[in-house]
């Protein structure tokens, strides 16, 4: 399998192409990432058959519409953050704001790469997973859903606290490799206060859901430097209070 990466300049978030054969998935398409992924994948001559979603914020998901139109692909992701796709600005609190005050920090980003805020458009063809209601039990999340995608398997794996619906996308290539958005990054992890945020599922998710992933897991987070579970157990101080 080969893992393609192209970085948004919106927030610097990860996009990931995923390729096994002539199949290949997108992962967490940000904003102005759209004509340099469709030109990856169609130098390749692939075939798209999902367009995955770790998380309903807007810096993973802004080009979403026009990469699953463009490719024939459906978009995937946890139905409890589905919601956020019609509201990218205000869903995402603080960090949104209003989609035409010039002032609201995603606006300004935006702005600064030449994007137009007004843009935005939710993705039409969307096949959502999971239960839309959040379980009332803080340890609750949903079982594993198996995606099947072309030539590629992945596994969704409910894991909440950055956002309510945030899943790990996981897959075996040479080793096991964990697309984890915002739950995990090299040596911090996402943070749990903007709206649908939850420090306490967070907890949870670390404890039960990251700290017990195979060690050899190469982690893939949605901003910054690739890592490995081994060397967040090792070296993240959220992992060793989890």
């Amino acid at each position: 399998m080969d893992v393609l990466t192209v970085v948004s300049p919106v927030f610097g978030a990860r996009c990931s192409v995923l390729v096994e054969g002539r199949s290949c998935v997108v992962v967490d398409p940000g904003a102005l990432v759209a004509d340099q992924v469709v030109a990856l994948v169609a130098e390749r001559g692939l075939a798209a058959h999902g367009v995955l979603l770790t998380h309903g914020h807007v810096d993973h998901t802004w080009d979403a519409a026009e990469v699953a139109e463009r490719l024939d692909a459906p978009v995937r992701l946890h139905a409890a953050d589905a919601y956020r796709l019609a509201d990218p600005f205000g869903t995402l609190g603080p960090l949104g704001g209003a989609a035409h005050d010039p002032a609201g920090p995603l606006a300004q980003a935006l702005l600064a790469v030449g994007a137009d805020p007004r843009t935005y458009r939710a993705p039409r063809d969307v096949r959502a997973f999971g239960s839309a209601v959040p379980p009332e039990d803080v340890d609750g999340r949903d079982a594993d859903v198996r995606l099947e995608l072309g030539e590629l398997v992945v596994v969704a794996r409910h894991a909440p606290g950055h956002t309510e619906g945030s899943t790990l996308y996981l897959v075996e290539a040479d080793g096991p490799l964990a697309f984890t958005g915002d739950v995990l990054f090299a040596g911090t992890i996402g943070r749990t206060d903007l709206p649908g945020g939850d420090g306490a599922r967070m907890h949870a998710t670390l404890r039960d859901v990251v700290a017990a992933l195979d060690p050899a897991t190469v982690v893939v987070p949605g901003h910054g430097p690739t890592s490995t579970i081994a060397a967040e157990l090792a070296g993240n101080p959220f992992l060793a209070r989890a």
